[in-house]
């Protein structure tokens, strides 16, 4: 752990209990009794009133009625600064941490209505469940695509196979409680869109290869997750224009492009009564291309529907 990280992990675990021992400190941070005394020295030279106590019961703790300066944020800066972090649990990154220290140096009123925030707050479901990449590497990555940087990874794949990877990153992309990673696979020679939340290590390299031009993160996270294998291949003429399909088929879900005057739908599905259900509420008239399974969930849908 870096200096400055290291004093700060000092001072919060100061900051939670009301005194602690040198060999205790110690062993919360994973260094030796000598660096913890010259991180306390460090604490006071910047002012901060840590007071040791020796002896068989002595130990460290901050002077009573110590409370470090108030974060000056106002209401609207305070709310945005929670509904992050707590949009962010609910994506599954481990944001209790960072939401208690932003509450333990709010004002009083602040800190109030936050907390309300927090114990009234409830998010619709995400569709499936979050799976939260680790924080180190989810920095690191977006380092370097920032950067133009290499990476040399581990990457896990889906059915457990573990394989070395040379990365250079174009960006970060959160969907649905998941993280992807759009990046060049050096390997394989290729853009691949990789779960941040696979990768078991990550360390930087030096420069990296750039995207294209006007590459789109995005977009490219977005056409690969709709090209995902299902059961069924799908293709819809929709009898509307493109920009009208567009707000009831988005890239995740389907590709769409213009024919004439209408739209090519292509996408995938496990379910085809769920794809049924999907075209009845575009709110337009179209025609199956196919396949032909799809017409009898269509049939079988208005049938259900006619009887209601």
């Amino acid at each position: 752990m870096a200096k400055a990280a290291r004093v700060l992990a000092l001072l919060e675990a100061l900051q939670d209990e009301p005194s602690m021992t040198g060999p205790q400190l110690a062993a919360r941070l994973g260094v030796d009794v000598r660096t913890v005394r010259r991180d306390v020295v460090s604490l006071q030279d910047l002012g901060i009133p840590v007071e040791a106590e020796r002896g068989p019961a002595g130990g460290y703790r901050l002077r009573p009625g110590y409370r470090m300066p108030p974060l000056m944020l106002t209401p609207a800066e305070a709310t945005a600064v929670a509904l992050g972090l707590l949009a962010a649990r609910r994506d599954g990154l481990d944001a209790d941490g960072a939401l208690a220290k932003i509450r333990r140096v709010l004002p009083d009123q602040v800190r109030r209505r936050v907390e309300a925030l927090d114990q009234t707050l409830s998010f619709t479901a995400t569709g499936h469940e979050p799976m939260p990449p680790k924080g180190e590497h989810l920095l690191l990555l977006a380092d370097a695509a920032l950067r133009g940087r290499r990476v040399d990874a581990i990457y896990v794949a889906s059915d457990g196979e573990r394989s070395e990877r040379e990365l250079s990153p174009y960006g970060v992309v959160s969907h649905r409680g998941r993280w992807y990673v759009p990046s060049h696979d050096h390997g394989r020679g290729g853009l691949r869109a990789l779960r941040a939340d696979r990768f078991s290590s990550v360390q930087l390299r030096g420069a990296g290869r750039r995207p294209p031009p006007d590459f789109d993160s995005v977009a490219f996270v977005s056409r690969t997750l709709a090209r995902v294998p299902w059961a069924h291949e799908v293709e819809v003429l929709l009898h509307t224009p493109l920009a009208v399909a567009a707000a009831y088929f988005p890239p995740t879900l389907a590709e769409l492009e213009p024919s004439g005057e209408d739209t090519l739908l292509r996408m995938r599905a496990e379910s085809l009564d769920w794809v049924a259900g999907l075209l009845a509420g575009a709110g337009c008239a179209f025609t199956i291309r196919r396949p032909d399974e799809l017409r009898r969930s269509v049939h079988a849908l208005a049938e259900r529907l006619r009887t209601v």
